[in-house]
């Protein structure tokens, strides 16, 4: 027997058992078992003396024997009573349930050890249904005092999955197969990082002996847990490199230079020169280049994008912008088209809402080469869409694509086409390097010069006619203002103001033909929508009520004004986003939180921190504490944070270590075929087959 059979080996575990475990908890083999971590221990370092208790319901552990039992009546049916004495005094030990077995197996005049939780009443103290084992057991046991308390479901402890059950269950494991506990880490590492043993490890998880061995057994498996993912990902990426080669673009010439010399509207700041340079060196160098760009809203992304294209086109190739709405399909089309106006440059967009004439041009411009940029959305994904020769892939807002979708665009040419991917959501470092480890990561933390910061406040529903009169202040300006709404229509479980209530009451205080009034939400054709939208980017109007459909993907320079209705309902990403929709002009601009006066304290930690800072990656690294990583990501990335003992968030340090250690060993030795890599290559490869985590990663 050895730890990858099946827990029906275990002394105990039925067939039903072994499937409610699975079932239940994903557990199959003795392996996993074993790797099924306690969430919290009891500490049980003290015994007492029943003349020392105090009445403060603690859970207390006493030594002594059972002297009488008898069964009380009470009101409903009884219960069993037996006095409990140590050498300093006596007490009681209570049962409501399985009064007969319980009478049958209790034994008089027997050392026990009692661990429960203290009641006192009428001036006596009681435990109701202890924890009980007699005191030579209790010597036979692995002997720790802090007792593992391990997740569990009300299906487990309904069919008699105890916690004490689950204990027994593993600690037979590791009595059995302690010494077989093969090693996964190198000898170097550990000591390098003084980790423990596995073994010691593992059996100081799930038996610690004190708090201090506790700490080290959890850094140690932590440690591990991280190093294997980083290894994974680190070594992908080197595959990347070496084994899939990348078209080269080795010219820089008329369409790069033609475009900095004439059409660049402004200078870059230093931070989209120093990504454009790490671009230029991957796409020069004849690996693939796989890269995420991360850069706050109006951080610059799109012009560094083209840019990188134009050296795709320099090199004849062709090059495409894949966005997630047709909305930012749109506008990236009309900035580019903008930005190379003069250029002899052909550029389409291709969107589900493309004509079936006009998409078969495009499909025969792409594929004679005469399309040198196509912009679009999933529409790229079909499979008749086919070009000539694509050099570069650009994926923006990458995290609302499927994985298989980003991977779909690598079948278009019979080499995969360089992949940048944007994002506008900042990502914290910690959890870019779990899961977006593979790709090398370029970020724009500078805004171009004389943006301004846009000023945010917080205000209550008590203030909201100062609002409106700020809001007609800014309107005599020749300024406009957007309105967002959580809802689209009233929820009876939610009392906040809906959308359509909030456009009457609006349309009250803003009064044709004064003021006039767009509204766009999810549930308007998209020609309707499109329509709203373009009254108010051609200043038609001066106020848009909408929903978060205009999050991403709307640009008025001359919208000065961001409010926010219920804004303790929204996430702080997404407070984020929607502020980025406004500061886009050369104007002062406001962003304004309004909310009830009933805050939970996350929601006033969200708000305080939307008011004391504009930096998306500050504000991306309150989110990951807040939400949980699982959350930030959405269900595409979700495998890769499953992690069993390791946090990304609480455990940045540690993960940066592993990270570290990860690319020293690699590039030390590659295919880990040393001596003294073997038992890190045995665990990875067992792992890469068996784990889920492994398929999910970017």
């Amino acid at each position: 027997m050895n730890l990858d059979y099946p827990i029906t080996y275990i002394k105990g575990v039925s067939v039903q058992r072994a499937t409610l475990f699975y079932t239940e908890l994903g557990i199959k083999t003795c392996n996993d078992l074993l790797n099924f971590f306690p969430f919290r221990y009891i500490d049980k370092t003290a015994f007492y003396a029943i003349k020392d208790l105090q009445p403060n319901s603690s859970e207390v552990q006493i030594v002594g024997k059972i002297t009488n039992v008898k069964s009380v009546a009470q009101k409903r049916g009884s219960r069993l009573v037996a006095t409990f004495q140590d050498t300093s005094g006596t007490m009681e030990l209570v049962w409501f349930k399985g009064q007969k077995w319980i009478k049958d197996s209790l034994k008089i005049g027997v050392p026990y050890v009692v661990y429960g939780k203290l009641n006192h009443y009428n001036g006596n103290f009681s435990i109701p249904h202890p924890e009980m084992e007699l005191v030579t057991e209790y010597k036979k046991k692995l002997q720790t005092k802090m007792q593992p308390v391990y997740p569990s479901t009300e299906k487990l402890t309904n069919s008699g999955v105890s916690n004490k059950l689950i204990r027994n269950y593993i600690q037979s494991l590791l009595q059995q197969f302690y010494d077989g506990i093969q090693e996964s880490l190198s000898e170097e590492i550990i000591n390098d990082f003084k980790l423990m043993q596995k073994r010691d490890a593992l059996l100081n998880l799930h038996f610690p002996k004190n708090q201090e061995n506790l700490a080290k057994a959890q850094y140690r498996l932590k440690f591990e847990e991280l190093f294997f993912i980083q290894l994974q990902l680190v070594r992908k990426k080197l595959v990347n490199k070496t084994k899939i080669k990348g078209f080269v673009f080795e010219n820089v010439s008329d369409y790069f230079n033609g475009f900095y010399k004439n059409n660049l509207p402004f200078d870059l700041t230093n931070a989209q020169k120093r990504v454009l340079k790490e671009i230029r060196k991957d796409v020069a160098s004849g690996a693939h280049m796989n890269r995420l760009l991360q850069g706050d809203v109006g951080s610059g992304k799109t012009i560094v994008a083209l840019l990188t294209m134009l050296l795709a086109l320099d090199n004849g190739f062709q090059a495409t912008i894949m966005a997630p709405t047709e909305i930012l399909a749109n506008q990236h089309y009309m900035a580019v088209s903008e930005l190379l106006e003069g250029m002899d440059i052909n550029v389409d967009i291709l969107t589900g809402s493309v004509k079936t004439k006009k998409r078969r041009e495009i499909h025969q411009n792409l594929e004679d080469g005469t399309l040198h940029i196509l912009i679009g959305t999933h529409a790229l994904l079909e499979d008749k869409v086919k070009f000539k020769n694509l050099g570069i892939a650009i994926i923006d807002e990458q995290h609302r694509f499927g994985v298989k979708q980003r991977a779909k665009l690598w079948t278009k040419n019979e080499l995969p086409p360089h992949i940048l991917v944007m994002t506008a959501t900042p990502i914290p470092r910690t959890l870019a390097m779990s899961v977006y480890g593979d790709l090398d990561i370029s970020v724009i933390d500078e805004l171009p010069p004389g943006r301004k910061e846009v000023k945010t406040v917080h205000r209550y529903d008590s203030n909201r006619l100062s609002v409106f009169k700020f809001m007609k202040d800014e309107i005599a300006k020749g300024r406009q203002v957007y309105i967002v709404y959580p809802l689209i229509q009233e929820s009876e479980a939610m009392d906040y103001k809906d959308l359509m209530d909030g456009y009457e009451s609006v349309s009250r205080e803003f009064p044709l033909p004064k003021y006039q009034i767009s509204i766009v939400h999810g549930k308007m054709k998209p020609a309707d929508k499109d329509y709203e939208m373009q009254r108010f980017v051609n200043g038609e109007t001066q106020i848009m009520v909408a929903t978060t459909v205009i999050e991403v993907g709307v640009n008025v320079p001359n919208a000065s004004v961001m409010i926010i209705e219920s804004s303790e309902r929204f996430g702080l990403s997404q407070l984020h986003q929607l502020r980025g929709r406004v500061g886009r002009g050369a104007d002062q601009s406001y962003c304004i939180l309004l909310s009830s006066f009933k805050l939970s304290v996350e929601a006033k930690t969200r708000l305080k921190t939307m008011v004391e800072t504009s930096d998306g990656f500050k504000i991306a690294e309150v989110d990951l504490k807040l939400r949980g990583p699982g959350n930030i990501m959405g269900t595409q990335q979700s495998g890769v944070l499953n992690l069993k003992i390791a946090d990304v968030v609480k455990d940045s340090q540690i993960l940066v270590s592993a990270r570290n250690t990860a690319i020293d060993v690699l590039q030390e030795d590659p295919n880990l075929s040393k001596k003294e890599n073997l038992p890190i290559r045995n665990t990875f490869f067992k792992m890469s087959k068996t784990s889920k985590v492994w398929s999910n990663i970017s």
